[in-house]
């Protein structure tokens, strides 16, 4: 009999390291067949289980020192180990890892710098469409622990961030990796410890498997891709079909090359689970689009806003200017993680866009760089995001679009990027409907 996930964390002494939404779930699915086994957490912020006095709590500064007197840490995917001695008598995993190892359920797995979200909930409507049992878990906002012990009837499609796979010792059935770019080189030792993260969804593939790439010669750095048991597919951006060519264009949500390229990805994944045409092409038109990616905010004075939050790189932000082809201002800046701007920087200086609003910290840094080249533009340096927006509601053009793409991560304000786009949507809102003219 195949050993549960119940009877391998049993025996052991364990620490969850970490207590937001992922800790939680870690906590509860223990809790739900462990009502009294001794349990420690560790976590930089207060912990309160008032009820649990078998709980023993580590907070404050020096969560991190408690790591070596477990033997099981169950990471949660937003905090960094760089530079942390483990033990060797430590096994560091996650939830994403036990749920490959344990769950009887098929996986197909999705990764990438940027596309994940988009290919993964494409995918999920393929199924639905198809009437396969399936469900739409991991990065995407459900943790995995929730459907961990679904039957083996089911098909998880599960969306897996790099700091979910950095320690995952098993591959999905089905692994997607949409494309690679640098990206949280703050949490890792540099560009390779990101990638080595994001290669871990196909690297403990087995024969049967399939791991569907794009043709990036970056991802042969990082992976032997011809010593791989599993069956590997390639998604090319100029392959192209009659069936194809309507698939890429049926959805007006799915504007732009990435985002047909998302769709070859979804479409690739759902025929090796069994889809038909039939199905791929109701799946695809049913996507009604992801909040804050391309997201259209409506339109106010003649300006038709869109949420790119989730945008987070320079190459996400320049997929969305080509994409709308009519973008007249640009909203952009955020935490600085060490991104080299250089490309950006000449990129947007030879685009269309006219009006360039930059936010703390990135957006003030482009905006001085690209004032000592005479660009000819509109340069705006806003302190937050009313003043951004105010700025937005100024300068574009009516009968044009302002986007609001950060290409840069949002934790020196914001909690998240959900958080900074949903802002972002109710300044537009509330000076759209409400404000002066001047605003």
């Amino acid at each position: 009999m195949l050993q549960t996930l119940p009877d391998y964390l049993a025996p052991k002494r364990i620490l969850l390291l970490g207590f937001g939404r992922e800790g939680q779930s870690t906590y509860q699915y223990i809790r739900s067949h462990f009502p009294t086994k001794e349990l420690a957490i560790a976590d930089q912020n207060p912990v309160s289980l008032q009820d649990d006095a078998y709980v023993t709590l580590h907070c404050g500064p020096g969560y991190l020192d408690v790591v070596n007197q477990y033997e099981l840490v169950i990471k949660s995917p937003g905090i960094s180990v760089k530079g942390l001695d483990i033990a060797p008598s430590v096994e560091m995993t996650c939830q994403l890892d036990l749920f490959l190892r344990f769950a009887r359920c098929r996986v197909v797995g999705v990764t990438g710098t940027k596309g994940k979200t988009t290919t993964s909930t494409l995918i999920y409507s393929i199924l639905q469409a198809a009437g396969m049992e399936s469900c739409l878990i991991g990065n995407i906002g459900v943790p995995v622990f929730e459907d961990i012990e679904a039957a083996d009837t089911m098909t998880a499609v599960v969306e897996m961030s790099s700091h979910q796979l950095e320690f995952a010792s098993c591959s999905p059935h089905i692994a997607v990796l949409t494309n690679l770019y640098p990206e949280h080189l703050d949490h890792y030792n540099g560009f390779s410890g990101y990638a080595n993260a994001k290669m871990n969804i196909a690297r403990y593939q087995k024969a049967g498997d399939f791991f569907l790439c794009s043709e990036q010669p970056e991802l042969h750095a990082f992976l032997d891709m011809d010593s791989l048991p599993s069956t590997v597919i390639k998604i090319s951006e100029k392959k192209d079909t009659p069936f194809l060519r309507k698939l890429l264009y049926c959805n007006p949500h799915l504007k732009g090359e990435h985002n047909r390229q998302d769709i070859r990805f979804a479409a690739a994944a759902a025929q090796c689970l069994g889809a038909s045409r039939e199905a791929i092409l109701q799946g695809i038109e049913n996507f009604k689009g992801i909040e804050h990616r391309m997201e259209y905010a409506g339109e106010y004075r003649g300006i038709a806003f869109y949420n790119d939050a989730i945008a987070t790189i320079p190459h996400a932000v320049l997929c969305a200017i080509d994409a709308l082809e009519n973008v007249d201002t640009l909203i952009f800046g955020g935490m600085d993680r060490g991104l080299d701007y250089a490309s950006f920087e000449e990129s947007l200086a030879a685009s269309p866009v006219q009006n360039l609003i930059g936010l703390p910290e990135t957006g003030h840094q482009i905006l001085q760089e690209l004032r000592t080249w005479g660009t000819g533009k509109n340069l705006i340096q806003a302190e937050d995001m009313q003043q951004a927006v105010q700025a937005a509601y100024r300068y574009t053009q009516p009968g044009k679009i302002c986007l609001f793409s950060p290409a840069a991560s949002s934790y020196n304000v914001y909690k998240n990027f959900e958080e900074k786009g949903r802002h972002f949507k109710a300044l537009v809102r509330a000076y759209g409907e409400g404000a002066p003219e001047d605003a």
